[in-house]
C-alpha cells in the first residue's frame, strides 16, 4: 500500500476552547480544508433540510446529535476532492464510538490521522467565554463582547454585511453547562483513545491565541 502523505489533524476540546480559531490557522498553514461538523449541521438547519430539522432539537438543547446522522454527513464530506490531501477535523469524534468509526473509515481508505490536538480549558472560563459570544447570521463572523467586540454595538463589522449579531441558542449558560457535562462524560474517552495510539498533543488553551498557535505548531513539529 502506498504511503499516506495527507495531513489529517483532529481538534479535540470542550466548547469555547478555541477549536474554530486554531483550525483556521492550521488550514492556512497546511493548505487543507477546515471540516467542522458543527458548521455543517448549522448549514443544514439554515437550509431547512430533513437532516437539519432532525438535528435542530438536539443542538438547541446542548445535546449530541446521534452518531448515524453525523457519520452519514461526514462520509460524503470526506469523499470530496478537496479533502483527499488532508483536512483539519473540528468537532468530531466526540465519543469513543465515533473515534472507532472514523478509524475504520480511514483504514478502508488507506489513510491515517497525523495528530489529535487537545485544547485544555477549565469549565468556568468556558462559560464566561461562550455567554459573551455573538455571531453574524449572514457571514458567520464570530465576536466576543469583552475580548473582541464589534465596532458598532450588535452589528457585524463587515462592510458588505452589517447584519445584527445574534447569540446562538446553545450559548446560554444552561445549555453550555449541559454541553460541558456531556463533554466530560462522553468525549473524554476520545482523549484516552488517541493517547493510547500516541497521537495526542495536549495544549493549554487559556493562553492568548498566538501563543496557543505557536504551541500547536511546536507540538506537531516535535
Amino acid at each position: 500500500m502506498a504511503t499516506d502523505e495527507g495531513v489529517r489533524l483532529l481538534l479535540i476540546g470542550p466548547p469555547g476552547s478555541g477549536k474554530g480559531t486554531q483550525a483556521k490557522q492550521l488550514t492556512e498553514r497546511y493548505r487543507v480544508p477546515h471540516i467542522s461538523t458543527g458548521d455543517m449541521l448549522r448549514e443544514q438547519i439554515r437550509k431547512g433540510t430533513s437532516l437539519g430539522e432532525e438535528a435542530k432539537g438536539y443542538i438547541n438543547d446542548g445535546n449530541l446529535v446521534p452518531d448515524e446522522l453525523i457519520l452519514s454527513m461526514l462520509r460524503v464530506r470526506l469523499s470530496q476532492s478537496d479533502s483527499q490531501g488532508g483536512y483539519v477535523l473540528d468537532g468530531f469524534p466526540r465519543s469513543h464510538a465515533q473515534a472507532e468509526a472514523l478509524d475504520a473509515l480511514l483504514e478502508r481508505q488507506g489513510q491515517n490521522i497525523k495528530a489529535a490536538i487537545l485544547l485544555v480549558l477549565d469549565d468556568e472560563t468556558i462559560v464566561k467565554r461562550l455567554c459573551n459570544r455573538r455571531v453574524c447570521p449572514e457571514c458567520g463572523r464570530v465576536y466576543h463582547l469583552i475580548n473582541h467586540p464589534p465596532k458598532t454595538e450588535d452589528r457585524c463589522d463587515e462592510y458588505h454585511c452589517r447584519a445584527t449579531l445574534i447569540q446562538r441558542p446553545d450559548d446560554n449558560e444552561t445549555a453550555i453547562r449541559n454541553r460541558l457535562r456531556i463533554y466530560h462524560e462522553q468525549t473524554q474517552p476520545v482523549v484516552a483513545f488517541y493517547k493510547e495510539k500516541g497521537l495526542l498533543k495536549a495544549i493549554d488553551a487559556s493562553r492568548e491565541i498566538l501563543r496557543v498557535q505557536i504551541d500547536i505548531e511546536r507540538a506537531l513539529e516535535g
